[in-house]
């Protein structure tokens, strides 16, 4: 049993190094391991070299709706449940293998990362809460996240339809959905077409 405790316990460690390495909040740490407050706040300052940033964590999912949080998180979430329904994956296992790929995704296109660990975790938090959902957009038919309590009907989402004061994210934000769907080989040809559509249109 002193073994197996062991073994247990370095896992956790291991889990809280890479959640720390990844950016994630020590509230995070706390909820998904074991650990103890001090020894993980002890582990942060380990790893990081400083101390863990105070406050509360992001509890509005309003942050969710603007344009370019809500395409990557609509994003990450793809990632997430594919992983989920082709992989087995589950839990905090899932987000973070998630958010590494969601992360290569961005910087293969030279693309600034828009969603922390810490935003991931809770967007995952709030849609197992249903406070939000996804969607599918009645042009692209991809899946966008939304509030759940929201009337859906005829939803357009802001790939298909990009809102004025995008500006000069809307190429990016457009190229990393593409890659995001395209390496991921999603079962979604049109959400795919459409979006290199609107890449192709901010180019031109």
């Amino acid at each position: 049993m002193r073994n197996k405790s062991v073994v247990t316990e370095s896992k956790q460690i291991q889990l809280a190094i890479e959640l720390v390495n990844l950016g994630a909040r020590l509230q995070v740490l706390e909820a998904e391991t074991n650990l103890s407050r001090e020894r993980l706040l002890n582990l942060y300052k380990e790893v990081k070299g400083v101390s863990p940033p105070k406050g509360m964590l992001p509890f509005s999912t309003d942050w969710f709706m603007s344009w370019q949080p809500n395409i990557h998180s609509s994003l990450f979430i793809d990632i997430y449940r594919y992983l989920g329904k082709n992989a087995g994956l589950s839990g905090i296992e899932a987000i973070v293998k998630a958010y590494r790929l969601y992360l290569e995704h961005v910087e293969v296109n030279n693309l600034e990362s828009v969603l922390s660990l810490t935003r991931a975790w809770s967007l995952i938090r709030f849609l197992d809460a249903k406070m939000l959902t996804t969607v599918p957009c009645t042009e692209c038919g991809g899946y966008f996240v939304v509030h759940a309590m929201d009337l859906h009907r005829g939803y357009v989402c802001g790939l298909c339809h990009v809102p004025s004061r995008a500006g000069k994210t809307r190429q990016a934000a457009a190229a990393a959905a593409v890659s995001a769907g395209a390496a991921l080989k999603l079962p979604a040809p049109a959400l795919i077409g459409s979006k290199l559509r609107v890449a192709a249109a901010r180019v031109s």
